[in-house]
């Protein structure tokens, strides 16, 4: 399969994390393999470990980079960047000088319409980006609780009609089930009241979303993979993460601030200057957002933003 991808953010993501030519990296994200070729370049004695879970991004970056995986330079890891600690452990790596993120589903998932990630390709319930596991869309659709669907829709979805779509997903299910994007698409347009489908986008988007994100648990992997990652940096370390919707952004943006923040002591504690210092520092106060030029050239970049991060200091146990 060809695989397509426009890299978002691509320089600036890569320039956060400060590339020193003998250090250790991650590209937690490989997909298309744009960051990946990125630090390449500006490594010479060093070495880069790119996760995936989809096999079709890892057969793909097998061939795009045989030349630096021969030589030893780039290493690819077939797991869910959840893994990310002890995965590297079985490498016999237990410090990294950067790891990046670059979230969401690949352009490749999007556009391979038998993967049943987007609402304008008719396929099969699926969205799995690891095709090992067994939850697919379909069970979600098929077989969760009225009260499970909603929870997911008002939470991952951030949809304005949850209970409307769930309860339609419900009711149609008992007649007959719902096996692809496209009758899913029709039974959202049948919940949403006709004045809102009008405005705001395609009238599926936001539970397809909310249906990816529970398939794939992207937000607890996510939440799980930068715990690991900051414990991971060594001094100077940096973690570069870009996110394509808020929920991602605010789970990073949090993680961030508190990581940076210093410990929570009580108010009438003594504390010496550079006592409690933090262990991390903010790279930019707010995110870093892509170029209006880039927004034109490639729409999926319009929702990105970029936070990074740096451990400038070794807390004692």
């Amino acid at each position: 399969m060809a695989f397509e991808h426009v890299t978002v953010l691509l320089k600036e993501a890569v320039e956060f994390l400060a590339i020193k030519p003998d250090g250790i990296y991650v590209d937690a994200t490989l997909g298309g393999g744009g960051h990946t070729g990125e630090i390449l370049k500006q490594l010479e004695t060093g070495r880069l470990y790119s996760f995936d879970q989809d096999d079709v991004a890892i057969a793909y970056n097998q061939d795009q980079y045989a030349t630096e995986i021969a030589a030893g330079k780039l290493v690819l890891v077939h797991q869910n960047f959840r893994d990310l600690k002890s995965a590297l452990a079985n490498q016999q790596v237990k410090h990294v000088d950067g790891v990046l993120y670059d979230l969401g589903v690949s352009s490749v998932q999007f556009d391979d319409g038998q993967r049943g990630f987007s609402y304008n390709h008719d396929a099969q319930l699926d969205m799995r980006m690891d095709q090992r596991q067994t939850l697919t869309a379909w069970q979600i659709v098929n077989q969760w609780s009225f009260q499970d669907l909603y929870r997911i829709l008002s939470r991952y979805g951030e949809d304005r009609f949850p209970k409307q779509v769930a309860r339609k997903i419900e009711q149609s299910r008992q007649v007959k089930s719902i096996d692809t994007t496209l009758e899913l698409v029709e039974v959202i347009k049948e919940a949403i009241p006709a004045p809102a489908r009008r405005h705001g986008g395609h009238p599926a988007k936001r539970t397809f979303q909310a249906l990816r994100i529970a398939v794939n648990d992207e937000l607890g992997a996510l939440e799980d993979s930068l715990t690991q990652a900051l414990e991971l940096l060594d001094l100077q370390g940096r973690v570069s993460v870009i996110t394509f919707q808020s929920l991602e952004d605010r789970l990073v943006k949090q993680m961030f601030r508190e990581k940076a923040s210093g410990p929570d002591l009580p108010a009438e504690l003594p504390v010496l200057p550079g006592q409690f210092e933090a262990d991390y520092r903010l790279l930019s106060r707010k995110a870093i957002k892509p170029s209006e030029s880039e927004i034109q050239n490639n729409h999926r970049a319009q929702s990105a933003q970029l936070r990074a991060i740096e451990r400038i200091h070794f807390s004692k146990d």
